[in-house]
């Protein structure tokens, strides 16, 4: 599994006109899910993004975490998890992009949608963050607008590669 992250001031996802996912400050997810990923790279993944320090305190640039940000930033703050395939998409060779690393839309789905649910558990079961997580439409014409806060942007993959 491989995402873009981009800590963001605000950030929206529509589909035909209609808001379908928004958050204010936070955290703004372009989630691939590739070939061969499976149910630990769901859990490595959702616990990575609760818990990677990429907010600013004071003068510390990547002091806080998720919950930490939300929890001063207030209730519209939270993380926005988008399903892209083209994220996966391999650019070592020729001009157009191979798509050959992105799993089946069926099991992208699958896991994409495992991803959710266990950042929702994880942000908001017993004990957890209380971060507020919304999501776009999969396999949507999706239009994604945000506002970077840094800019700040990284890459995050579930595993090695081999």
């Amino acid at each position: 599994m491989i995402a873009v992250v981009q800590r963001v001031l605000e950030a929206r996802v529509t589909v035909e006109g209609k808001v379908v996912g928004e958050i204010g400050a936070g955290m703004l997810v372009l989630v691939a899910v590739e070939v061969g990923d499976e149910a630990k790279d769901v859990a490595w993944m959702a616990s990575k993004l609760l818990t990677m320090r990429i907010f600013a305190q004071g003068d510390k640039y990547f002091d806080l975490d998720l919950a930490q940000m939300a929890a001063a930033a207030g209730a519209s703050s939270g993380i926005l998890l988008v399903s892209n395939f083209t994220v996966a998409t391999d650019t070592s060779s020729g001009r157009r992009p191979s798509l050959s690393n992105a799993a089946p839309p069926a099991q992208g789905r699958e896991l994409f949608d495992a991803l959710v649910a266990e950042v929702r558990k994880q942000a908001g079961g017993a004990g957890g963050t209380g971060v507020r997580v919304e999501t776009g439409a999969f396999g949507a014409d999706m239009r994604v607008s945000l506002v970077n806060d840094g800019p700040v942007t990284f890459l995050v993959q579930s595993r090695e590669e081999s």
